[in-house]
């Protein structure tokens, strides 16, 4: 069974999309339906190996793809790497900003080497990565960038480097979005709550503790599939979204609305009425969450 997206199959044919963190959790799964959209998808990350693997199974699936390996954070990389996209792939039409990283820890014990790796990932490179899509071809041609952040709104107690770090990409994507789109050019971001993707399983047994009652603070009462994020960041990488630019959307099932304690407590069972999208069909539930829905 092909990739079942909620958009018009051929809505990205012929155009030149890239993903940065393609090779695993929502990026990989972001790409795969980029490349049922008709996408030429141009996969970035790191781990070469993660990348080929990623482009092999489109490729199986019938789509398009080839990939690059950098370190967003190297800035003389991200430019000679964007320079060679636009020279054999020609104008960029759409960016979705998805690599970074993060580990749990109090702030009390992040020091700042592991505080400025935190945010030199998912706030630099986002920066440099855009900055040098436009430019190196969106100031001409216009297009559309989606940044990753997260749920931040009130702080994220247990991971207060990435909070600001994706606060940061928060703002800096509104500055984007006025600044750029004289060019043409759309910015906006997209804030997941608690997804159920690979990176779960990396936890550990603490932590994964912690997981598996997630869903009893989010209203939904559940937490969201892979491809529930990837359908808002290919809506906004779309032609339908044409007049939106400068906005975050919180794809997170209303958690982002609570506090901690929440005024009013969640009842403890499942909530009527909510059932998850789940339209990437390479999509493996993550270990941690087997037998706990």
């Amino acid at each position: 069974m092909p990739y079942q997206s909620t958009l018009r199959a051929d809505i990205f044919a012929g155009k030149t999309l890239l993903v940065s963190g393609g090779g695993s959790g929502i990026g990989r799964c972001t790409a795969h339906e980029l490349a049922s959209l008709g996408a030429n998808l141009v996969l970035i990350g790191r781990n070469e190996e993660k990348l080929q693997k990623v482009q092999a199974e489109i490729q199986q699936d019938g789509g398009q793809a080839c990939y690059y390996s950098l370190d967003i954070r190297d800035e003389d990389a991200v430019v000679s790497t964007i320079n060679a996209i636009v020279t054999e792939h020609g104008p960029i039409a759409g960016l979705f900003n998805n690599a970074g990283g993060q580990f749990p820890s109090p702030l009390e014990f992040i020091n700042k080497k592991g505080f400025e790796a935190v945010l030199n990932t998912n706030l630099t490179g986002t920066f440099l990565m855009m900055r040098e899509v436009y430019r190196q071809s969106m100031q001409k041609h216009g297009g559309a960038i989606v940044n990753m952040t997260a749920d931040n709104l009130n702080g994220m107690p247990g991971m207060g480097h990435s909070g600001a770090a994706r606060a940061g990409v928060e703002n800096i994507t509104k500055t984007a979005a006025w600044e750029w789109g004289k060019s043409g050019v759309r910015v906006n971001a997209v804030a997941p709550g608690w997804v159920a993707s690979s990176g779960f399983d990396t936890y550990s047994p603490a932590m994964q503790k912690t997981i598996r009652n997630l869903r009893h603070h989010v209203p939904l009462k559940r937490i969201a599939t892979e491809a529930e994020i990837s359908s808002a960041v290919c809506f906004l990488l779309s032609e339908g979204a044409n007049f939106i630019s400068g906005v975050c959307l919180r794809v997170d099932g209303g958690s982002s609305m609570g506090s901690a304690p929440a005024i009013i407590p969640l009842p403890d069972k499942p909530a009527t009425n909510s059932e998850s999208f789940n339209g990437f069909h390479r999509y493996e539930l993550p270990d941690v969450l087997k037998n706990n829905q």
